[in-house]
């Protein structure tokens, strides 16, 4: 295993110059920089500074290199050339910008074997998919691009399909193909979000490490990870971590556990999670809110989300029509949707998804919409409650909120920053 530079703590802040110091480490075990390809994450992931790293990296070897940056998507829609500017600035040419289409531009390398798939899941799937093999397939431009060096950048914080986010996950799901996404969201879905969140080590993770040592090894590729948090009303790196193997992730995920989960004493009756508009416009982003507060909220309690720029479902227009279709259910009615219905068994990564977004019946979600943008029938229709977001601003107004414990509410001000859970509920 190969650590190539780390750095972080619970009251650390990494400064610029530790910045640049740990991308000159990364260039340095590259050694090769002729032909550089950059994946950041998108602009759904703000947070991760990963714009500044991706412009230390364009400093050093942009204007004597070949020099590419394609931001891992996902599932998620194009960065506009806006977006793109606000993240990454004005000094990387247009030209250098590639685009990641989730269902083109693939490249089959391999498949990691059912017979491992339900060993490291306990079988969870063995009853309804026996043969649940995960195809491992990549955008050609990683695979076969002929760079000399490839740059995986982003934030290492608690997911609900990995456990934690990043580390190859930014390769394989984030540059990764339609059925290595469905394969892999699924996957955690029927295990169990809530037995995964905030740990570095599960069922999907080693999925994904096994498509790693088995079909990335000939690639260049250098993961460059960071751990944020927020520090009275700013953003501070507390970690930055540099390798090419697990062991760098696994070290940023140590770090990410101490700073981005919050551990409450009791169940909240009501939370309320406040999403940027810039930053969601669908429930398929928005739905942070529900997965990293429920380990947090009461039985027969409340979520209020308050989403002013969500105006729709889906990042992709197939995924919102199946969610506008089958809606957040649970886990019984997803499960046998899945089973009755082959347009949704093809789209497992919406399954996963409307078994993540449901409470099971648990606590209320309340979605808080301008309704111009999505409106109280369309949120009804797949399952969740509706207010006004003009309404629930002037109730719970986010800039004169703290996060924590207010008066009869608990508010989360980013929920995409971290996990809440009580402490008897997250026994990691």
């Amino acid at each position: 295993m190969t650590t190539i530079f780390a750095e972080g703590g619970v009251d650390c802040v990494i400064s610029q110059k530790t910045k640049r110091k740990a991308i000159r480490a990364a260039l340095a075990h590259a050694s090769d920089v002729s032909r550089t390809l950059v994946l950041p994450p998108d602009g759904s992931r703000p947070h991760a500074d990963a714009g500044t790293l991706t412009r230390l990296l364009y400093k050093e070897v942009g204007k004597r290199a070949t020099f590419d940056v394609m931001p891992a998507l996902g599932t998620h829609r194009a960065m506009t050339r806006k977006e793109l500017r606000r993240m990454f600035g004005a000094a990387i040419p247009k030209q250098a910008f590639k685009e990641h289409r989730w269902r083109e531009d693939l490249v089959w390398l391999g498949t990691v074997p059912s017979e491992y798939v339900h060993k490291v899941s306990n079988g969870v799937l063995l009853g309804l998919m026996p043969d649940y093999e995960v195809p491992v397939e990549v955008n050609k431009i990683v695979a076969e691009g002929d760079y000399s060096a490839i740059f995986s950048i982003g934030q290492v914080v608690p997911h609900e399909v990995a456990g934690m986010a990043n580390g190859v996950k930014n390769v394989l799901v984030g540059a990764g193909g339609l059925d290595t996404i469905n394969m892999t969201h699924f996957l955690g879905a029927a295990y169990g979000m809530e037995r995964m969140m905030g740990r570095a080590r599960t069922p999907v993770r080693a999925v994904l490490e096994y498509a790693r040592q088995h079909y990335l090894s000939r690639l260049p590729i250098v993961y460059i990870m960071t751990v944020m948090a927020r520090h009275r009303s700013a953003m501070v790196m507390r970690g930055l971590y540099v390798g090419d193997d697990a062991e760098a992730f696994e070290l940023a995920a140590q770090l990410s556990r101490q700073v981005n989960v919050t551990l409450l004493d009791k169940p909240q009756e009501r939370v309320v999670a406040n999403l940027e508009p810039d930053e969601f416009t669908s429930t398929w982003l928005g739905n942070k809110a529900i997965y990293r507060t429920r380990m947090a909220i009461a039985n027969g309690g409340e979520l209020i989300v308050i989403a002013p720029g969500v105006r729709t479902f889906g990042e992709d227009p197939e995924i919102d029509r199946l969610i506008r279709l089958y809606g957040y259910r649970g886990t019984p009615a997803t499960l046998k949707a899945v089973n009755r219905d082959k347009e949704l068994r093809r789209n497992l990564s919406a399954a996963a998804h409307l078994i993540h977004g449901s409470s099971e019946g648990r606590f209320r979600v309340v979605y808080a919409t301008d309704p111009a943008l999505l409106s109280r029938q369309e949120v009804e229709s797949v399952g969740f409650e509706w207010r006004d977001v003009s309404e629930v601003l002037q109730q719970y107004p986010p800039a004169s909120l703290a996060d924590g414990p207010q008066d009869g509410f608990y508010y989360v001000s980013c929920p995409a920053l971290g996990l809440w859970a009580v402490k008897d509920r997250f026994a990691g």
